[in-house]
Parts: structure tokens; sequence; C-alpha cells
């Protein structure tokens, strides 16, 4: 019996330092590029345009500003009306990375993701969310050739953006003890080296010094550990080792609340929850998310208790083939009492 290896596909490039996106062209002369289609968001567009167009000077370009609005129709059509190109590389937020990845996965392209902020792990997974008929959902895409962050550029990001990052890592812990449980319950199987990876990068993380958000070992080591998150969903083929009842409830506050949050601090608030829930490191994410200033962010901001009930009920119908802790009823009971009764929410709740 011959045995058996899965081929992983991860980035050739992985570059974190400060000042890297002005040294591009070093960077990517190692590799078998001539042409590239750039994409950005507004802010990115505008700030970032000429630095990259200078950073890329020995490559053939076309730089391109993107709607932040465009759904699943709208991106497959921008893909085809590109010109030829050997790489996408997409500069910017989380929506803009999403697109790029999946433009690059519709014509069957290396991606290059450039992040301006860490405010997810999205920068570095396989997948992405998109709109499709009307709807946010969460759809394959492209495994990145490259990731480059660039610390001079995401220190800038508003503190908002940082703490969303710090919400969506610390998820794993709770996420994580989900992907233990529905493999007691007989439904899913944990990949080994996924889930040591997304925990190894979480637990790196918990030992940094948090006393100042901007940073540069502090950023380094929130990037680094996102991107290991990132990286384990495509060792596992699935979200699973960094998504779990957490996010469950964030995508449910995403189709009933007026007024969403960013992904990171829905998910964020929701750990908490769910710690608490699972009785597993809720101490733990406590002095993170205190030590970080999160949990002084979140009570300025508005959440609505009534949002986060209704968000917590109705969470098993968004992935029913899964089996978190809530789509258990007595877990899921326990998870709307703790809204109800825990003091810290209280402060935090509208």
């Amino acid at each position: 019996m011959s045995d058996s290896v899965t081929n992983v596909p991860i980035p050739s490039i992985l570059e974190i330092g400060s000042g890297v996106t002005t040294q591009l062209d070093t960077i990517f002369k190692k590799h078998p590029f001539s042409s590239a289609i750039v994409l950005f968001d507004t802010f990115s567009y505008s700030t970032l345009k000429t630095t990259i167009e200078t950073s890329l000077s020995y490559l053939s370009i076309e730089c391109v500003m993107l709607e932040d609005t465009l759904d699943i129709h709208g991106l497959i059509s921008s893909a085809f009306s590109f010109p030829p190109f050997d790489v996408v590389i997409a500069v910017g937020g989380g929506k803009v990375i999403d697109y790029g990845k999946y433009i690059a996965f519709s014509r069957r392209s290396p991606f290059i993701s450039i992040p301006t902020s860490p405010s997810n792990d999205g920068f570095a997974s396989s997948n992405c969310s998109l709109i499709v008929d009307g709807k946010k959902t969460t759809v394959p895409a492209k495994v990145p050739y490259g990731i480059i962050v660039d610390l001079d550029i995401i220190k800038h990001a508003p503190d908002r953006f940082i703490l969303a990052g710090v919400g969506d890592l610390m998820s794993n812990l709770t996420a994580l003890y989900d992907w233990e449980y529905e493999e007691k319950k007989g439904i899913g199987s944990i990949n080994a080296f996924a889930y040591m990876l997304s925990k190894k990068a979480v637990n790196s993380f918990i030992r940094t010094p948090m006393d100042d958000l901007k940073n540069e070992v502090f950023l380094k080591e929130l990037v680094s550990s996102l991107t290991m998150g990132g990286i384990s969903t495509v060792i596992s083929g699935n979200s699973a080792p960094i998504s779990g009842s957490e996010h469950l409830i964030s995508h449910s506050l995403e189709s009933i609340s007026e007024t969403s949050q960013m992904h990171g601090i829905q998910v964020g608030v929701a750990t908490y929850i769910m710690a608490k829930v699972q009785e597993h490191r809720i101490e733990r994410i406590e002095k993170v998310f205190t030590r970080t200033g999160f949990f002084e962010y979140v009570k300025t901001i508005g959440l609505q208790k009534a949002d986060f009930i209704e968000a917590i009920s109705m969470s098993p119908s968004i992935k029913p083939n899964r089996y978190t802790y809530l789509h258990d009823d007595d877990y899921r009971q326990r998870a709307l009492e703790i809204v109800d009764e825990d003091e810290r929410l209280r402060d935090i709740f509208s």
C-alpha cells in the first residue's frame, strides 16, 4: 500500500515588513510575470497607485479602480473585460482583495494580495465573500500566489480595523473547539495539521505585547497569525479551523441588522459569547480584548442586544451542514442567557 500525500497550494511569495511596497520590482523579478492587472479600491487608488506603478516599473501593468458594490455577475463581467495578463494584484481593503481573488479564480491566474489593513484573515484564505443574488455568500476563490504586507501602510489603518483583526484572529479559539465538538458528534473530521496551524497562530499572537496597536512587532505578529489562519483553511479544504459558531452569529447579524459592523468586530463579540458557552479559554480572550482596547471600542458603537438574540436564534440555519455548539438546542439557549445576563455585555449592548 503506497503512502498518501496531500498536495496543498501555499503562497510562493510572503513578504511582511516595513516599506515592502517600494521593493516590488525586486520581489517580482524572482517570478515569471511580465504583465499584471492591479486592482484598487477608492482609497488605495488615491493613496497608493503612484507608489505601486513606480515600484512595478519592469512589469506591464494596468491599474483599475473597482466599485465596491459589484456582485458576482459584475465581477465575472469585469474579469473577462480585461486584456491578457500574467497575474492579478489586489491592493486595498477586504472587499477589493476578495474581488481580486475571485477574478484570478475566474481567469485561472495567479493572485497577489497586498492588504492595507489587518481587519481579517481574508487576504490569505482560499475563499471570498461576495454578493450572490442579493445575499452575501462565501464562495471558492484563488489561494494567493503571494502575500505582501507593508507594515508602514498597515500601521496607518484606523484602530477599529486593527481591533477587527484581533477579533477575527481570537475566534480561532472558539472555532477550533466547535470543530472538536463536531467531530465528537460524528459530523465532521479534524485535519490535524490545519488544526495545529490555526492554534499555533492564535497562541503565538497571545504572547505578544499589546500596549500599542501601532507597534511594529504587534502588527507583524497579528498579520503573520492571520496569514497562518488563512493558510490553515487551504490545508483543511474548509473554513472550520478559523470559523465556527461565532462566525454564524456574525453572518446572521449581516442579514438582519440595519447597521452591521465590521466582520471582525462582530466576530470578536460573538467569540466572547461562545467562549463563555463553551467554558473554554474565556480568561485568555478577556485579557486580550481588555489589553488591546477591543472591549472599550465596542462599547461606543451601539451594538443592539436584540440583534444578537435574533442572530443566535437563527445561526444554525446559516450553515445547516455544520454542527457547532449553536446547533445544539441547550447550548444555543445558554448563549441567549449569556447575552441577557452577562455584566460585560450589558455595558456593550444598547
